[in-house]
């Protein structure tokens, strides 16, 4: 017979045997995550290890269990309730047979890839008052993994390293300046232990650059400037000084931009790092230059080195930026046969409307050709890719009408390459907007500070003929690369439809602003399956394989600037109270909860507004200063309130706590008093009491 002190000793050594084993599984689990998994990710079925799916962003699997000929029954495997109707974007990672993904506010979470059962969350406590300070939404596209970690950046500029098993913090640092308008809503990259972040604010006054911090410890390791600060301070290094020398004037006043707030993709051969960069901070090229230089390096694809973050090559899509054409969209790399001979090449669709295919060894110019209609040049050098700019649309001395928008014929959502078919596969959106010369422009610390007034004089008339015949439409666009050609297209009733998957199996995943995950034939476009999400899928597709079974995964919930399009937001849908993680399989039987009421909305009893401010004056600061949250027009299908619904319109009192004095800050509608002149807030709810009458 054991002793009761046998016994007990005996299960304090099983228990630290047991412990110590977990703590050793854990640690391997998380482990086997580094440049050789990364590398390998195509042949690894299980995962989903990096975001775009391997270093070159391709977003294609090898998967064939999911094919053309069953895909139409997939049913629904397991969802996954998020706590927030706001926009979501993320790309989820799969990792041993765990989920790892983001939502808005930049909550990270952990779920069993097999049935959704949650592990951990994390929420990195941004406050709620930072919701001023992104340009398109509280969202946030992803986490990225190395070692025993995940990594994400926060909406507030932090870099947080979490531990995969518990999700508790390991490390954390701030990456822009507490002081400045930065946000991060990017998903970071890992190349060779070194987690890469960028940021964004490129309409909010700031100076962009990408970073590169030590995976273990946080330690930075190298920062690239994408734009030159002031002069008289010296120059980071020599690109930066290069780059000074196509600025005029005291551009650094007005921050410049140029903000990494989105795509990267990396050469493991080359060893490049490549990033994509935004727009000018303001967009208006006459304020922030003069109007003169080519101000780099702005709307540019730039190629670094990943060891030291030094510069190697650059390509513009955009010189002197004026129109919001960021770069900053994603980037895949393939190699194509071009002129009878593989070329190792990069590919971007950024928001001028053209398609670029790059050499990315050395940046040179394959070939371009517009993707949507395109009335800001001419066309480009076939030599150097060089657009020829039209003067008229740069709307020196007036106003101009031109396509693409600000929201571009692409924007953030991810494209995808299938080596099957050669196609790139694109969410394009085509449309035109008003541009003109803010005549009152001083920089703000609150609202955007563009310098583009969305309003006023009659447009120039040979822009308004240049986009006569471009009608407000969104697309799921199949692209040749190698003939710079349309191969098919779908037509969707509304913008903003979401990132894009494709498989060997010849299927394409994607989701529709209209509330539905879809699957078509990749070569020929050919609708197989939809399912009924209750919101939009936005973020990026994945699929993995666990117990032989493949799965398909994407997140849901409408949101950001590019989800309402121009002209296209339409009447509100009926949608579930809160975004959700959709996962699907052969045979899935799981099914959502009923939506609940008619989404129907009331306009508010204005017999009492008594609105005494003017229209005019009120559409131009709402489009100034509003518009970027609560949509064009006023027009919202977000989880951001449409005002033309909102009883503090009726209100003048009301109305003004909200707007002037903050009274719903601690929800993320910051106090506009600082900027708004007297008179201002008044004239905005005099526009919206006119946006609400006039709604039938």
């Amino acid at each position: 017979m054991m002793t009761a002190q046998f016994v007990s000793a005996r299960f304090i050594r099983l228990l630290l045997t047991t412990v110590l084993g977990l703590h050793a599984l854990a640690s391997a689990h998380a482990a086997d995550v580094d440049a050789k998994r990364i590398l390998n990710a195509d042949k690894n079925a299980a995962e989903w290890v990096t975001h775009g799916g391997n270093y070159a962003e391709q977003r294609f699997s090898q998967l064939r269990k999911i094919n053309d000929k069953n895909v139409q029954d997939l049913g629904l495997a397991w969802y996954f309730d998020l706590d927030t109707n706001r926009g979501q974007e993320a790309t989820p990672l799969i990792i041993d047979g765990t989920m790892y993904f983001t939502s808005a506010w930049s909550k990270v979470f952990a779920a069993d890839a097999r049935t959704g059962k949650e592990k951990w969350r994390f929420d990195p406590q941004v406050d709620f008052k930072k919701n001023g300070d992104a340009c398109c939404d509280v969202v946030n596209r992803g986490v990225a993994a190395w070692g025993s970690n995940v990594y994400v950046g926060t909406l507030d500029g932090r870099l947080i390293a979490l531990e995969m098993a518990t999700g508790k913090v390991v490390w954390s640092v701030q990456t822009t300046d507490p002081k400045g308008r930065y946000t991060i809503t990017g998903a970071p990259r890992i190349v060779k232990g070194k987690v890469i972040i960028g940021n964004g604010g490129g309409e909010l006054g700031v100076r962009g650059y990408v970073t590169a911090y030590d995976a273990a410890s946080g330690k930075q390791l190298w920062r690239f400037y994408t734009v030159p600060g002031n002069p008289t301070d010296g120059f980071e290094s020599p690109a930066m000084e290069r780059a000074a020398k196509t600025w005029l004037g005291e551009w650094w006043q007005y921050g410049g931009g140029g903000t990494v707030w989105d795509s990267m993709a990396y050469d493991p051969e080359l060893d490049l790092v490549y990033v994509g960069v935004g727009n000018g901070s303001p967009w208006n090229y006459q304020i922030r230059s003069q109007g003169q230089g080519d101000n780099l390096f702005l709307s540019s694809i730039v190629a670094l080195k990943a060891e030291t973050g030094d510069y190697v090559w650059h390509f513009q899509t955009t010189p002197g930026e004026s129109w919001d054409y960021t770069a900053t969209q994603h980037m895949i790399l393939a190699d194509l046969p071009i002129g009878g001979k593989q070329r190792k090449v990069i590919m971007q669709a950024p928001k001028n409307g053209y398609f670029y295919v790059l050499d990315r060894a050395t940046g040179q110019f394959i070939s371009g050709k517009n993707y949507v209609p395109v009335s800001w040049s001419t066309g480009l050098d076939p030599k150097t890719g060089r657009p020829s700019i039209v003067p008229e649309a740069l709307y020196v001395n007036q106003p101009a009408m031109v396509t693409p928008t600000p929201l571009g014929g692409h924007n953030w959502f991810p494209m995808s390459y299938s080596p099957l078919t050669n196609l790139v596969y694109v969410s394009i959106l085509e449309s035109a907007s008003r541009y003109a010369q803010d005549k009152n422009f001083q920089m703000r610390s609150q609202g955007w500070n563009t310098g583009v007034g969305f309003s006023g004089d009659t447009p120039h008339p040979d822009t308004v003929k240049a986009v006569a015949n471009v009608k407000p439409s969104a697309s799921l666009l199949a692209w040749d690369p190698i003939n710079q050609r349309e191969a098919w297209r779908v037509t969707y009733p509304r913008a903003g439809n979401g990132g894009i998957l494709t498989t060997a199996g010849n299927v394409l995943f994607q989701g529709s602003a209209d509330g539905f995950f879809n699957a078509y034939t990749a070569d020929t476009g050919k609708k197989l399956w939809s399912f009924p999400a209750q919101d939009a899928p936005m973020g990026g597709p994945v699929t993995y394989e666990l117990d032989g079974e493949q799965y398909i995964a994407g997140i849901a919930g409408l949101g950001g600037a590019a989800a309402g399009g121009m002209g296209m937001r339409g009447e509100k849908q009926v949608r579930a109270d809160h975004g959700r993680m959709l996962v699907f399989k052969l045979g899935g039987k799981a099914e959502l909860p009923a939506l609940g009421g008619s989404g129907a909305r009331q306009v508010p009893n204005l017999s009492r507004a008594n609105a005494n401010g003017d229209v005019t004056v009120g559409a131009t600061v709402f489009e100034r200063s509003c518009a970027g949250c609560h949509g064009d027009q006023a027009i919202s299908n977000t989880a951001v309130p449409d005002l033309r619904y909102s009883r503090s319109i009726a209100d003048e009192a009301e109305f003004k706590s909200i707007v002037v004095d903050g009274a719903r800050a601690s929800k993320g509608m910051v106090g506009f008093g600082a900027v708004l002149k007297p008179g201002e807030a008044e004239a905005i709810r005099a526009y919206l009491v006119a946006r609400a009458a006039a709604i039938k």
